[in-house]
């Protein structure tokens, strides 16, 4: 069991928890918020962040980046505290209860469910696309591979939350054209093959 840590030594041996394959903990805890205002940017629960953290990047971001080479990671863990911050101060952060099994990892949702979030953006589609509504392909590809549980993508670099949760509802949204929702459980598009939106695109690799 792990405590929270209290020492930047206990925040080094947080740093260094293997994830999986390519990822550790400590590719997840920059912020800019936690930076610029000097808000610690530590889990309560580190045992929790790290199991879902280790779905999060061995379900997902592993094949993702076999897939489609290294992924930019911009947004990884949240701690209540930088969330509520962020919330408040209207820093694109939405409410701690919303966020619960999302980017604040330690912190498990309304049901009692675990979940992690992460906001990357991939190198490989940036440069290779161009329309404003290439995102789709992107979105299509991930729906037809993974388990994922939410995506929802932003308009610069078409960077995107991505979500494992222990109960996926794979919805996808989108703050960029087309805006709304793209897909969710009862649309006539979430069942069946999506590859015409992403011909062209590598085989999924793991």
């Amino acid at each position: 069991m792990m405590r929270k840590p209290g020492s930047m030594k206990g925040l080094e041996d947080l740093g260094r928890v293997r994830l999986s394959q390519n990822f550790f903990f400590r590719d997840f805890l920059h912020s800019e918020i936690a930076d610029f205002y000097r808000i610690p940017n530590i889990p309560e629960d580190p045992d929790l962040a790290i199991e879902a953290g280790r779905r999060l990047c061995k379900d997902l971001l592993e094949p993702l980046e076999a897939t489609f080479g290294r992924l930019h990671i911009r947004s990884g863990y949240r701690s209540p505290e930088v969330n509520r911050f962020g919330n408040e101060n209207k820093l694109n952060c939405s409410t701690n209860a919303a966020t619960s099994a999302h980017h604040i990892w330690d912190i498990r949702d309304f049901d009692g469910c675990m979940g992690a979030a992460v906001c990357i953006a991939v190198p490989w589609m940036i440069d290779r696309y161009r329309d404003e509504s290439d995102w789709q392909r992107l979105a299509w590809w991930i729906h037809d591979h993974l388990p994922y549980a939410s995506l929802c993508f932003f308009p610069k670099l078409w960077a995107f939350n991505i979500q494992w949760h222990e109960r996926p509802k794979r919805i996808i949204q989108s703050y960029v054209s087309p805006r709304g929702i793209l897909t969710k459980p009862g649309m006539a598009n979430w069942e069946g093959d999506h590859g015409a939106f992403y011909e062209g695109f590598p085989a999924l690799r793991s």
